[in-house]
């Protein structure tokens, strides 16, 4: 997946923001203020942290060597997704990866006040 096609299928999700918080190199994705994904470069290489629940994150991590513990994140419930397969073999399938971001947006999402949920549905 090119990072174009990711940051497009990413800001199509209600109230979805991009910035730069972390410096030029990490595009951060919010929804309404919260960080749901986090995408930058690792030796020329692209990866995106995602929000996961822990029982789904360690389950990911022993099908797809490509899924790591969140760099720089909670390890528990973030999950790194490394794009070189020449280092780290397949990356999930783009019907997995979309899941995958579906579920990191809704986490965020479902702690968030009932009002704001309520906003956000509207959109979806």
């Amino acid at each position: 997946m090119q990072f174009e096609q990711l940051k497009e299928y990413l800001l199509a999700k209600p109230e979805t923001t991009m910035d730069f918080p972390f410096g030029p190199d990490v595009n951060v994705f919010k929804v309404k203020g919260k960080m749901y994904a986090l995408v930058g470069w690792t030796e020329g290489k692209m990866n995106i942290n995602l929000k996961c629940e822990p029982d789904e994150g360690a389950a990911l991590r022993d099908i797809f060597f490509s899924i790591k513990p969140g760099y720089h994140m909670n390890k528990k419930h973030w999950i790194t997704i490394y794009f070189d397969e020449d280092k780290y073999g397949p990356v999930p399938p783009l019907g997995e990866l979309h899941r995958l971001i579906d579920n990191s947006f809704r986490l965020v999402v479902s702690k968030m006040s009932k009002s704001e949920q309520r906003s956000i549905r509207v959109h979806e």
